[in-house]
């Protein structure tokens, strides 16, 4: 959409049915507000997240169609706020991450070892249902009646062949809000085409920008998912909100390309601002001269850093002992630029000689903005993300305590946990959600089993 200033730039990424986005004003002028806000204090204060735990969304309750990534991130969001998120799988097609980054087929349980499913299935409950019997398909619908939120995240076409489609579940329950996670959107001539992060990371541009200049594009490889879930999460509870003042459900669309399009917005933006087209350069950057990452002793290590002023860069030249800084031609940006490889091998010769702690160690001394890079293997020894408890410790069964990354999200409660409970194994809450919930009798739930309605291991494995 066009901004007031004449660029054009993605809209909000979410469409709630019944919401009117607001427009898009122009960015205020420095200081045009100023004398004009009002400060007054709120009549009454604002409400404070109860010491027990359960969370702002402890009275919601979602029905969780989705699968993958992008979709439980979402939910794994709402069950984190304290929503009871039911989970809902078939036997013929479970979530099929579950089959990603755990033990090899064929080994017992093997379906309750992915480490994707692990991580964004938390605080969650486990219901299997075939939708496509007409006993799981009735089952649904109860299950909708007692729901505050439908979420799914299936090409359009598949919640109308299971019947289950907007209108279906409005029906069951006038006050459901049914959010849909489409990959291109409801309509337009892409709106059966299925996708995944990668499919998002090349139609935004992402990949397009990320690799080396005379290269090929880089699959930034999953970065779509959680950004497009942290979006459905948020425009779920924007959702809640109105339907508190409503009390009228309403059908929320959002759309996986949409969210990575707003994140990679710069493109867009910087072509239709101020006609530049955006091109690969590795890891060098528009603002920061040098910028890169090194080689340094050892195995495999390296070293990340930009000198984003030109002070940065002198400091850079100290921490060498290079002669570079008493080039007048280095002075600025545009210079060094110019210089870029004959820098960049002058700073690989010197980070090589040093362990990447050393360096890095010597940069930051300097006054250099740098890092260790750092292998995903290390980051649960990372000493601040320690020190936040990110990770959080769960005894899961099958694959026993494992670490787990929570929200990224700090309370001052020093003793909460965004994790409750481990992510479920495949239809662990059957009989509790179809008793206690929807009133079946142990016979009644016993049949369902024989019937290969519900059920605790994936069919044909």
């Amino acid at each position: 959409v066009r901004n007031p200033a004449g660029f054009v730039q993605p809209r909000p990424p979410y469409r709630i049915s019944g919401v009117e986005a607001r427009p898009f004003e122009e960015a205020p002028v420095l200081g045009s507000a100023t004398g004009q806000i009002d400060w007054t204090p709120r009549s009454a204060p604002l409400p404070t997240a109860a010491s027990t735990g359960d969370g702002p969304l402890s009275d919601v309750r979602v029905m969780d169609l989705t699968a993958f990534w992008a979709g439980p991130s979402s939910t794994l969001m709402l069950a984190s706020l304290g929503a009871d998120v039911i989970k809902i799988e078939g036997l013929k097609r479970p979530d099929g991450i579950r089959y990603a980054g755990g033990r090899p087929p064929g080994t017992d349980d093997w379906w309750e070892t992915g480490s994707i499913f692990l991580a964004v299935n938390e605080n969650k409950r486990s219901l299997t249902l075939e939708l496509a019997t007409t006993a799981g398909h009735d089952l649904a619908q109860q299950l909708i009646a007692e729901c505050d939120v439908v979420m799914e995240n299936f090409s359009p076409r598949v919640m109308k062949n299971l019947g289950l489609d907007w209108e279906t579940v409005a029906a069951a329950n006038p006050a459901a809000l049914m959010v849909r996670m489409p990959a291109f959107g409801l309509d337009g001539p892409w709106r059966d085409r299925v996708g995944f992060a990668q499919t998002m990371e090349q139609v935004s541009g992402m990949a397009w920008m990320t690799g080396e200049a005379l290269g090929s594009p880089v699959i930034p490889r999953g970065a779509c998912d959680p950004i497009a879930g942290l979006h459905a999460a948020f425009a779920t509870i924007v959702a809640l909100e109105q339907r508190s003042q409503t009390g009228v459900g309403a059908l929320v669309e959002v759309t996986m390309v949409e969210a990575a399009l707003n994140v990679a917005a710069q493109l867009v933006v910087e072509k239709s601002a101020y006609g530049h087209a955006l091109l690969r350069d590795g890891n060098r950057g528009p603002v920061a001269s040098p910028q890169g990452i090194y080689p340094a002793a050892g195995d495999d290590e390296w070293v990340a850093l930009a000198a984003a002023s030109d002070s940065q860069w002198r400091a850079l030249c100290h921490a060498m002992g290079a002669s570079l800084a008493d080039e007048p031609a280095l002075e600025h940006p545009a210079g060094r630029r110019l210089a870029a490889d004959r820098i960049d091998s002058a700073i690989g010769e010197w980070t090589q000689a040093l362990s990447p702690q050393a360096a890095v160690a010597a940069l930051q001394a300097a006054g250099v903005p740098s890092a260790v890079v750092t292998p995903a293997r290390d980051l649960l020894a990372n000493p601040q993300l320690q020190s936040r408890r990110f990770f959080e410790t769960l005894d899961r069964a099958v694959v026993g305590a494992v670490d787990m990354p929570s929200l990224p999200i700090q309370v001052a409660d020093p003793d909460h946990h965004w994790l409750r409970r481990p992510a479920p194994t495949l239809g662990q809450h059957n009989a509790e959600i179809l008793g206690d919930l929807l009133g079946l009798t142990a016979a009644q739930i016993a049949g369902l089993a024989a019937d290969s309605v519900i059920g605790t291991r994936p069919a044909g494995l």
